[in-house]
């Protein structure tokens, strides 16, 4: 019979591979936004889960390794924002105010719609970390009384409908600019957003991780000193 560690290894060998193939599918059909890799992974997934009879929980338990992964995973974003450092500079403040906005208003939003349903208020203020990184998120949440697990699934689902919806209302909108791009796909998807915009172009990856970066301190700080 496996052992517990090589039943790990395996879960997260498929769980990669799977990612890998939808990453593939996605690019094969032209980067059409609902084949997103990370919401086409979550489906595949949840519905094996769901055959195979695991809960969500014992599947995190052995993929544990690729939580770990987020934490690097979200530095190396800094490598694109680096390399538009000298553009970002002279935008200035032109870049962190929109940034800014937008980390108030799609919290404000959630946070209205869950108070207007008389939603528990760990709730309420779960849903007020919906916008930025998932390890940021969690640690947040339990500094204002949400539920750290729930902040996780929440950011996740953001991200995932974000990240898909967003290049629909750029065609809607007629918006061109990899700026414009960058720091919406950032603000309001994070690190899925910031991932989608990598496939668009550097500039575009640039501005989505200083979005994602500026929204999680802001959030982070702000949050704990006005709840807390």
């Amino acid at each position: 019979m496996m052992s517990n560690i090589g039943f790990s290894v395996v879960l997260t060998g498929l769980t990669i591979l799977v990612y890998y193939c939808s990453r593939r599918v996605f690019f094969a059909y032209s980067q059409a936004p609902l084949l997103n890799p990370l919401f086409m992974s979550s489906i595949f997934i949840g519905t094996a889960l769901i055959i195979i009879d695991m809960s969500v929980f014992d599947y995190h338990e052995h993929v544990t390794l690729l939580e770990i992964l987020i934490w690097p995973a979200t530095a190396a974003l800094a490598i694109p924002l680096y390399s538009q450092l000298s553009t970002i500079r002279q935008m200035g403040w032109r870049v962190v105010f929109p940034v800014v906005i937008a980390g108030v208003i799609a919290p404000l939003s959630a946070w209205l719609f869950v108070f207007w349903l008389d939603a528990p208020l760990d709730l309420q203020m779960t849903v007020l970390v919906k916008s930025i990184t998932t390890p940021l998120a969690m640690q947040t949440t339990e500094l204002v009384g949400g539920l750290p697990e729930l902040a996780a699934i929440i950011v996740i689902l953001t991200g995932i409908v974000g990240a898909s919806v967003a290049p629909f209302l750029f065609a809607a909108f007629h918006i061109k600019s990899s700026v414009t791009k960058g720091l919406t796909l950032g603000a309001i998807a994070h690190v899925v957003g910031t991932s989608s915009a990598l496939n668009i172009d550097k500039r575009c990856g640039a501005f989505a991780s200083l979005a994602l970066c500026l929204n999680g301190i802001v959030t982070s700080i702000c949050l704990p000193l006005l709840f807390t």
